[in-house]
């Protein structure tokens, strides 16, 4: 009798061990995966916790799917699975990966990158696609960003792009406000380390620091490769400062683009496919930031742009450059000439430009 008591305590003690490891230890576990990577999974309706487990196996962030399963089981997710895309990380913690896929276990901390030359609609998508918030919530709460004069209608051009950690189902107004103020305090310190600079722009053109983030958004845009940004920032500065190029239009195909993204009611944006800007879209003096067609900077910025593209228009390249076209490899050829840039473009002289 008496070893048959010794030996169920035994196994109670072993049950008690084995129960606190699964749901104390084992959570905060996670598969070591150098580098990151970032993985999506699908959540059918009716899937069961082995589907899900199995995966997050499948896709190298599980070295043992029953064990999850079992876990999230005793955690009571069986009928709390989420539906749709889930956006996961190889770097979560087990009980972080539990919260991605179920609802009800809390939030989990993302660190969100948010790239040079975002809009916010991409902003947005990108949020909502992570679970941060809703992307329609965001653009909706989009608003004036502090201290920007003459305040612009949206933030755009002050989502300052960085590395955040977010949590998913932030509020809206918390995101956009984290984002505007990292923008404000970057963009402050740059402007007042460039006194001289911007004071020349605004000698010159008029711009203050509005000017320039509307400007840098083109040039972020513009150059797929960053060590053209001086360079392709000369070419829009030399458009706007020298007399004898008129009429004073940057002809920038992501302004177009940017405004049949804002304007889809235009008849010259309705079959627009968010790449390609077509010469009916370069023809429509309705959208308002056809630079083909209206002379000068868009109404606002067009993207959000990085500390390099804002420091391109501070100090752009000199060189007597009006004219680019891209190029397969990424880079642009520059022309002096209209003449010139034709000949880059078509390969031989004709009435075409940018």
């Amino acid at each position: 009798m008496k070893r048959v008591v010794v030996g169920m305590i035994v196994v109670l003690a072993l049950a008690v061990a084995a129960l606190t490891w699964l749901v104390v230890i084992y959570p905060t576990q996670k598969p070591e995966q150098k580098p990151s990577k970032t993985v999506a999974i699908h959540l059918q309706p009716g899937a069961t916790l082995e589907d899900v487990a199995g995966q997050l196996h499948a896709r190298g962030l599980l070295p043992q799917p029953s064990v999850f399963a079992l876990y999230a089981h005793v955690m009571g997710a069986r009928t709390r699975l989420k539906q749709g895309q889930v956006l996961v990380t190889s770097q979560m913690t087990i009980r972080q990966l539990l919260q991605r896929v179920a609802t009800g276990y809390g939030s989990t901390p993302l660190l969100i990158t948010i790239p040079e030359g975002f809009s916010r609609f991409e902003v947005a998508q990108r949020l909502g696609e992570w679970g941060v918030c809703d992307a329609a919530a965001f653009l909706a709460a989009d608003a004036a960003p502090p201290g920007v004069e003459p305040p612009p209608p949206t933030a755009e051009g002050y989502l300052f792009p960085d590395t955040y950690w977010l949590q998913d189902g932030m509020p809206a107004s918390q995101v956009w406000k984290k984002l505007t103020d990292n923008a404000q305090r970057r963009m402050s310190k740059l402007f007042e380390s460039e006194a001289a600079a911007l004071a020349q722009l605004r000698e010159q053109l008029g711009f203050g620091p509005r000017e320039v983030v509307i400007l840098a958004s083109i040039v972020e845009k513009e150059a797929h490769v960053p060590s053209e940004q001086p360079l392709i920032a000369g070419v829009f500065l030399n458009r706007l400062r020298d007399p004898g190029f008129k009429p004073k239009r940057l002809q920038a195909d992501p302004t177009v683009a940017y405004g049949c993204n804002m304007r889809r009611d235009l008849a010259s944006c309705s079959a627009f496919d968010g790449k390609r800007v077509t010469r009916v879209m370069t023809s429509d003096p309705d959208n308002p930031y056809n630079t083909y067609r209206i002379e000068g900077l868009p109404p606002t910025a067009i993207a959000n742009p990085g500390l390099s593209a804002l420091r391109a228009v501070l100090h752009p390249a000199e060189h007597g450059f009006f004219y680019f076209v891209a190029r397969r490899d990424g880079h642009h050829s520059f022309s002096a000439s209209l003449a010139e840039h034709n000949v880059a473009v078509h390969g031989e002289p004709s009435s075409a430009i940018k």
